[in-house]
């Protein structure tokens, strides 16, 4: 009887390999598993079952054994070898029509990825395509165990029947991410049996992280001094506390910056996780600075160091669709009870079409979601995420928390008609009487600089260097943080911007925030991008903003007297700069008129926001809330456009940008790990993270070419930067246009 095999290992014999039955039965349990956690056991476990059976291939087990040494066997036969399609074959064969269609996108995609129904994609055929061209599949269909290839009637599960029903589109993606996570799994176990071992025992229980947060807060709670700040503190704490016992549902947590509501989130998440089973705690933050942050503020908590997982970017994602055995193992899965991500990742990763980025999408089920500062979303995508995020609620168990100081309106209310369908019928709020805090906590007033009539970096500056105290000043781009930086004494001014690899400003924040309680450096200025004014822990006496929306804004003022320790109000300072950036000027110009002489005393309070997002947002049009029509490409009669849709939504242009890691820090110690400790690879590459920036595209080809990039034959995907002089303890990463300028050589004058 011939044997058939799923995976071999390189130098041992094919006694040794994985038999490919055995691998359709693992990835059946694991997937039906999965898919289980929203109803849809019986169809995760057929998609395992049949996605690799064009692996009974005689060119396929010919390629193992040809690729192994084996070329004498009678199976060896040459030519291309294509296997994942058969499966879909069978479903057409063996399921009713429509249901064929679904299993047919999951497993005909579970290496490419998910493809479009009816068009030729660039280096994708349609699905259309491949569903017509059975190739040889009658042949190894009959070639299967009778058992792998029986008739298969399933019934649709209840999401799709029960109203209102689940879109089929997103049922899709979320089945797909059970089988192609089952799938690397159990290649995994069976290629790298340590690593696998590791995942294994790396879990946690959230009921036990729930414990050690309880001790830690009641220890911090004893220990901070009794002022007018912390009491307000504890008492939202409290009331998240209470909140977390109600029956799942959408909420919002508003709370003026300075309330805490980091830890105070974190205590609502774990409190409702625990009474409704939910799996994990997911928190989606708008920038990478504050994931730092935040990801630290969770570490530090007794017991939480190995349950939290900070995820900016899948380093090993490969974008030409060259699937390699490595990159498809070291993706991401979010197999931690405490993700900490961002909402590019999160939302990116919800319309993705490829495997390594929808490998994880099935680990949002079941968990608390916290949406941080949920007004930064983009307008141009707002009705795609707000359709994913009911979904996630109404399907998918998910409890759904926006937080913020300044939350859009997502919901009708009394003073505006919410006319997006995608939307929410009702939100609780967590807050008793929020709309007071706003009062209780005021700390800071604000100003405008010149009437807001155009000001030149030199002007900010000379103001600035007049201040006898510690400001910061927020801009609206890199290069005005540093030229601005570049004016003022460099014994006194700190750089902050995302120019830094996330390690780099980790330790830069901490020297801010020894700076900030050390009296003998005052004064002393920080100059940073708009990194610093959502979720970064600073207590400034005096905050100049550059023109922005009237959210960040906000955010900026929350880094002023942020304890209330000063025994006047702190001042916060809006000046208009020369150049605006294009993505900055529509709701900078649409917060100008709320910042003149009559209007600038009610700026921060809520009934302002309401009406700065209603305009903001949905005086656009719907059309303009889903400029790129991702929603209609999702929709119709199962002939979807996932790949398209995938390319659309991009809420960073990746056209245009390119992750390098840079040379900072012990980086090369942990470049060093990832190439000799094979087994350690999630372990490393999630380390290397915290030293990646991201540069232009035609940065990085300019570096490539001039051979200042380095790149191992493990990890194709994954480039270096090894030349030092590219990059500066004050300003992080120099484009080879400003080199020069930067060289310690033409610094000395």
């Amino acid at each position: 009887m011939l044997k058939y095999y799923a995976h071999s290992l390189e130098g041992q014999s094919p006694e040794k390999w994985q038999l490919l039955e055995e691998h359709l039965y693992n990835v059946a349990n694991i997937a039906g598993r999965f898919a289980d956690e929203f109803g849809a056991q019986e169809w995760g476990s057929v998609a395992g079952l049949w996605h690799d059976v064009g692996k009974y291939s005689d060119s396929f087990q010919g390629m193992l054994l040809r690729e192994n040494g084996y070329a004498t066997s009678s199976y060896v036969k040459s030519g291309r070898v294509v296997h994942a399609n058969i499966g879909g074959h069978l479903a057409q064969l063996k399921m009713e029509h429509g249901i064929d269609r679904i299993f047919s996108w999951i497993i005909m995609g579970h290496h490419a990825g998910l493809t479009d129904f009816g068009s030729d994609n660039v280096g994708a055929k349609s699905l259309e395509v491949k569903m017509r061209n059975p190739e040889n599949s009658d042949c190894i269909i009959n070639t299967m165990p009778e058992s792998l290839r029986e008739s298969r009637r399933l019934e649709p599960p209840m999401i799709l029947l029960k109203e209102p029903k689940a879109d089929i589109s997103f049922f899709i993606r979320m089945l797909f991410s059970c089988l192609v996570d089952a799938d690397f799994l159990d290649t995994e176990r069976f290629m790298n049996v340590e690593k696998s071992y590791l995942r294994e025992i790396s879990c946690c229980e959230l009921g036990d992280l729930l414990t050690h947060f309880n001790v830690f807060m009641k220890k911090k709670c004893d220990l901070t001094p009794n002022t007018n700040i912390n009491i307000i503190r504890q008492d939202i704490l409290n009331q998240c506390l209470i909140k977390s016992n109600n029956d799942p549902s959408v909420f919002s947590l508003t709370v003026p910056t300075g309330g805490g509501k980091t830890l105070s989130s974190l205590a609502f998440a774990l409190s409702h996780a625990k009474k409704y089973n939910k799996k994990r705690v997911i928190y989606v933050i708008p920038y990478t600075s504050i994931i730092e942050q935040t990801a630290q503020v969770f570490r530090d908590i007794p017991g939480f160091d190995n349950a939290v997982l900070e995820h900016h970017c899948n380093l090993a994602d490969d974008e030409d669709n060259q699937e390699t055995t490595i990159s498809r193992l070291v993706t991401e899965n979010w197999d931690a009870p405490i993700i900490v991500t961002t909402s590019v990742q999160f939302f990116e990763s919800l319309y993705a079409c490829k495997t390594s980025r929808c490998r994880k999408l099935h680990n949002i089920a079941n968990s608390v979601v916290i949406f941080d500062e949920p007004q930064t979303i983009p307008p141009a995508f707002l009705r795609p995420i707000l359709f994913s995020i009911r979904e996630l609620y109404r399907h998918y168990k998910v409890t759904p928390v926006f937080c913020s100081a300044t939350q859009p309106v997502l919901t009708k209310t009394e003073s505006f008609d919410f006319n997006i369908k995608e939307g929410f019928d009702n939100v609780i709020e967590i807050i008793d009487n929020h709309d007071d805090l706003h009062l209780k906590l005021k700390r800071v007033e604000l100003e405008t600089f010149n009437n807001l009539e155009t000001v030149s970096l030199e002007k900010v500056a000379e103001s600035i260097a007049k201040e006898n105290c510690s400001v910061l000043c927020i801009v609206n781009s890199k290069k005005d943080a540093k030229n601005l930086t570049n004016l003022l004494p460099v014994e006194k001014t700190v750089h902050l911007s995302t120019n830094m690899c996330a390690e780099h400003r980790t330790l830069v924040l901490k020297k801010i925030k020894k700076m900030l309680k050390d009296k003998t450096t005052i004064p002393f200025y920080v100059i940073s991008t708009s990194l610093v004014e959502a979720g970064v822990d600073l207590d400034f006496s005096t905050v100049y903003r550059a023109l922005a929306g009237l959210d960040s804004i906000a955010q900026a003022a929350g880094r002023c007297n942020r304890e209330g320790r000063m025994s006047e109000f702190g001042r916060t300072i809006v000046f208009l700069p020369e150049e605006q950036p294009d993505y900055i000027r529509t709701q900078a110009s649409l917060a100008e008129k709320y910042l003149s002489k009559d209007n600038i005393i009610h700026v921060f309070e809520p009934q302002t926001f309401s009406k700065y997002f209603s305009e903001r947002f949905f005086c656009l049009g719907e059309s303009a809330l889903d400029k790129y029509n991702i929603l209609n490409l999702l929709s119709g009669n199962l002939n979807y456009s996932f790949r398209t849709a995938s390319e659309r939504f991009s809420i960073i242009d990746d056209d245009w940008q390119k992750t390098i890691i840079v040379p900072y820090g012990n980086v090369q110690e942990i470049i060093d790990k990832l190439i000799t400790e094979h087994w350690m690879e999630k372990k490393y590459l999630r380390k290397l993270q915290r030293y990646t920036v991201s540069v232009s595209k035609k940065e990085f080809q300019y570096l490539l070419e001039s051979e200042y990039l380095s790149v191992s034959d493990q990890f194709p995907n994954i480039y270096t930067l090894y030349d030092k002089t590219f990059y500066s303890e004050r300003f992080g990463y120099i484009s080879p246009s400003e080199k020069d300028a930067y060289n310690i050589e033409a610094l000395i004058t």
